[in-house]
């Protein structure tokens, strides 16, 4: 298993597995605030998605608990985190203010694992899978049978958000793994600066959602939490034809 290890720079602690690859961030005046931008667009489910304090929200890769510590605190969900490395929850519970487990759990197992018992089948509302290992070349989970499972895990409506690299070979791999499981439902988001790409995925109705919908909505996410998500439903709305999406 890699083995965590810390950096700090800026007011800012990240955590490294053995590499200079950032695996996670967190401001340390600021603890609950998404550093990173992909971190924000892993959020981009709130487009479409408001869980209640009664529902379930999943991640696949606990990293720095970043998404773990947003969610706790901006929406009234549950978590469930997935983490293969026990060292890496220790270190987050040491250096990165990982929350209490009053609405927090963390599994340890192998996320493809997770997925695939029937004891998680339709338990999340929302899923943000964010798998890499000390080298980040690519989600080291990533089959056509991995994101069926993911699908399963999902409830009867949910939003799946997946971090990938866009200028890398694993890419169009995963985005055409991630079509098929999900019947083609699929959206993304524009690459940033450091080359991450997010992958919406969607299960449940299939409705129109007008662009006076969708721009409300994220005026109101982004006026709630704090993230850009009118510039992601502009670009959302540049594959309107692709949208196949869900009730907000």
């Amino acid at each position: 298993m890699d083995e965590p290890t810390l950096s700090e720079e800026g007011g800012v602690r990240y955590l490294h597995f053995g590499t200079e690859w950032v695996q996670g961030a967190m401001r340390l005046r600021a603890p609950a605030e998404l550093v990173l931008a992909y971190t924000q667009q892993m959020m981009a489910w709130l487009l479409f998605l408001e869980p209640t304090r009664k529902e379930e929200v999943g991640i696949l890769g606990l990293g720095a608990g970043a998404l773990t510590r947003f969610v706790l605190k901006y929406t009234q969900a549950l978590t469930v985190t997935v983490e293969w490395n026990p060292a890496v929850t220790a270190a987050c519970r040491m250096y990165f203010r990982l929350p209490a487990p009053a609405r927090s759990r963390v599994e340890h197992c192998d996320a493809a694992e997770w997925v695939a018992d029937g004891r998680n089948a339709g338990r999340c509302k929302a899923l943000m899978v964010d798998l890499y290992d000390g080298l980040a070349q690519g989600p080291v989970r990533d089959s056509v049978q991995f994101y069926q499972d993911c699908h399963r895990a999902l409830s009867d409506v949910g939003v799946m958000t997946v971090n990938l690299f866009g200028n890398h070979a694993s890419f169009p791999r995963n985005v055409a793994n991630i079509r098929t499981a999900f019947g083609n439902r699929v959206l993304q988001l524009p690459e940033i600066d450091e080359g991450n790409r997010v992958v919406l995925a969607f299960k449940g109705p299939a409705l129109d959602v007008t662009v006076a919908q969708l721009l409300l909505r994220a005026q109101d996410v982004e006026a709630r939490y704090r993230l850009p998500a009118v510039r992601w439903a502009r670009a959302l709305l540049a594959q309107r034809g692709r949208i196949m999406s869900l009730s907000v």
